[in-house]
């Protein structure tokens, strides 16, 4: 399932149907936080997950009045996992910290799941600007949505790391994965428990400063070895099935 018309980031940021918990996995990204929490929508919560910076990330984002989270265990899913952690919030967001993605177009997400319009949404990267998403990376990620597609029928086109939930469904997925294949066991294990899961377009800008994983072709490999692995492991045990009179 998937929305092709592009959201208006330069419109004004409407109130979304209930506030949410945004968790924003961080490594070294000092040069983008405050314009990124800036985004943040009114009456939300930021949790910056500190994944071993050290270049003041975590001293900056609270002084900002982020809620920091420090993971010691480095890894994409490990900071993501223990933001979901210590979210409370009914809905959770994901979105990256260092200026690629817009956190203020998340209402849009959480209302479309609070209207009962799907239970897992993901934004669809669409890169603006020179430099927004190299080609390795891009060709890696069109292999693994074709995959995943294989794997669970979904037709995705993007396995990108902005996306809401409600939270009891993403805690009862049991996701174990705590590197670069979290994103993708989080829509694989939905999928496996029948939730509904779709994508919306998002605008995707040059990230500032280096990319930890897609920013080069080894990082995008390890990503891909990741992501692979998730796929080959068999339909997981998650407790998320809901019946519609739950909805």
């Amino acid at each position: 399932m998937t929305d092709s018309s592009p959201p208006d980031s330069t419109a004004p940021r409407a109130e979304a149907a209930a506030p949410a918990d945004v968790v924003l996995p961080c490594l070294d990204e000092a040069a983008a936080l405050p314009g990124v929490l800036e985004r943040i929508p009114p009456g939300w919560r930021a949790i910056v997950v500190d994944n071993g910076s050290t270049d003041g990330s975590a001293e900056l984002a609270r002084s900002l009045g982020a809620t920091v989270v420090r993971e010691p265990q480095r890894g994409f899913g490990a900071a993501c996992h223990a933001g979901l952690l210590a979210a409370t919030a009914e809905f959770v967001c994901f979105c990256d910290c260092d200026g690629s993605l817009d956190p203020a177009l998340l209402p849009s997400f959480v209302r479309r799941i609070a209207d009962g319009e799907t239970d897992l949404l993901l934004g669809r990267r669409r890169p603006e600007g020179r430099g927004a998403w190299p080609l390795h990376a891009r060709a890696g990620n069109v292999a693994l949505a074709r995959m995943l597609r294989r794997r669970t029928g979904l037709r995705l086109h993007d396995l990108g790391p902005m996306r809401a939930g409600r939270r009891d469904d993403l805690l009862a997925l049991g996701l174990t994965d705590r590197r670069s294949g979290y994103p993708l066991q989080m829509v694989v294990r939905a999928a496996d428990a029948g939730l509904r899961v779709a994508e919306t377009d998002v605008p995707y800008l040059a990230r500032a400063g280096k990319s930890k994983v897609t920013g080069t072709w080894r990082g995008t490999w390890h990503a891909v070895r990741d992501m692979r692995a998730v796929l080959r492991q068999p339909p997981g045990r998650s407790t998320a099935v809901r019946t519609e009179a739950s909805r």
